[in-house]
């Protein structure tokens, strides 16, 4: 195996599936395990790349957040004030760079998916991306001109606020910080809260889906008209219900009312393998530079 095989990592808030490879059509290694405490999840990680032997150029990682991107700050690569119990204010590239000792390039797991999308899979050829993941949480990444969108921080887009019409709908949300955000209304969790059933065995005409579609459209149209993406890619677990796409679309239109073009709105391409495929990617840029 040559050495210009790189690493990935998409830590992800309940698994962690870990790569060597180039691209999606060269992976030579894979690995999927539980995300548990910091301490054993970091030391799987390790020991995956430890037993395959396979010298990396560097690592890719991509992990929930939010996380500390900033390489002058003191806490660079810790994951901040995450929900995730235990998992606040620890820090993931210190422990992998001293125990593989190989450059690390680190952004959210969202927007690496985004660059993995926007590289190989549904938005590829477009100038600019984004990629929205509803499941557990929601979250957006994006891409403009082949880089992943970064600020002061990383995107937040699960926690941008939407309206809540509370007469017709009174559940007061999931997020444990702004409680009726985007996450709150429309993520995995808050379908479940709302009808006290996972949404995976809700039958096609519950009320849920219609209500969920347009909760969603809310939420696209306003990444729509800020970041003006030739493309969006909208995946996670929720996104599974087959019916849901043609409804948000059909939702996100009517917000629009002809006032701009709309993006086009598509399932990934690479499926459940953007987060690490983007992990991939994240590496071979760095070792590219």
């Amino acid at each position: 195996m040559s050495a210009d095989l790189v690493g990935g990592v998409e830590a992800g808030g309940t698994k962690v599936v870990c790569a060597i490879g180039r691209d999606p059509d060269d992976v030579r290694a894979e690995a999927r395990f539980a995300t548990t405490t910091p301490a054993e999840t970091l030391a799987r990680v390790v020991r995956f790349f430890r037993e395959h032997a396979t010298p990396i150029a560097a690592l890719g990682v991509a992990t929930f957040g939010p996380v500390d991107l900033d390489p002058g700050s003191p806490t660079f690569g810790a994951i901040t004030a995450t929900p995730k119990p235990g998992w606040q204010h620890v820090d993931v590239v210190g422990p992998l760079r001293d125990a593989l000792g190989v450059p690390i390039a680190l952004d959210t797991d969202v927007n690496a998916s985004a660059l993995a999308e926007h590289r190989w899979g549904a938005a590829r050829g477009a100038s600019s991306a984004v990629y929205v993941t509803v499941g557990t949480g929601i979250g957006g990444g994006a891409v403009l001109d082949g880089r992943p969108l970064h600020g002061l921080g990383h995107p937040e887009m699960g926690h941008v606020r939407i309206p809540h019409d509370r007469a017709a709908d009174p559940f007061a949300g999931t997020c444990p910080r702004h409680g009726d955000c985007w996450e709150g209304l429309a993520s995995a969790p808050a379908i479940a809260g709302r009808w006290g059933r996972a949404p995976e065995i809700l039958p096609d005409d519950h009320p849920a889906w219609p209500l969920e579609a347009g909760y969603l459209a809310l939420g696209i149209a306003n990444v729509l008209l800020t970041l003006s993406p030739r493309c969006l890619v909208l995946g996670g677990g929720v996104m599974a219900r087959a019916s849901l796409l043609p409804l948000v679309r059909t939702r996100v239109d009517a917000l629009l009312g002809g006032y701009v073009r709309a993006a086009a709105i598509v399932p990934p391409a690479l499926g459940e393998r953007s987060g690490v495929l983007g992990a991939l990617a994240l590496a071979r840029d760095l070792a590219g530079r």
